[in-house]
């Protein structure tokens, strides 16, 4: 059974999705002149949430199947391997934030 403070964060964590989703879901609906119940953000922050932890769970296999404690950018991108669009877009972000901390490395050496 989980703790009281484990379930507090999950119930803040849900609602942080569900204003989010419900934003979300109001912008698309301004733009399809569309309209949608309360029940259907509900809904969709439920299977939001699902996919969720079921992506953070995969990915902390993938890290504990190669003998690490600690998750890394190898096991976000094994985990969208099937996704070549996604698996694209992340290997481009993470090329970028290391050519960003390389920069700041090297700015940093100069300065000395």
């Amino acid at each position: 059974m989980p703790a009281a403070p484990d379930i507090e964060l999950r119930q803040r964590l849900k609602s942080a999705l569900w204003y989010t989703v419900g934003k979300i879901v109001d912008e698309e609906c301004l733009q399809l002149s569309a309209n949608v119940t309360p029940q259907y953000i509900a809904a969709l922050t439920e299977l939001v949430y699902t996919q969720a932890v079921t992506l953070a769970t995969d990915i902390e296999s993938f890290a504990h199947h190669a003998g690490r404690k600690v998750v890394s950018t190898e096991d976000v991108l094994m985990m969208c391997r099937r996704n070549d669009g996604l698996k694209d877009v992340l290997e481009e972000f993470v090329e970028d934030l290391e050519s960003k901390k390389r920069e700041q490395k090297n700015a940093s050496k100069t300065m000395r």
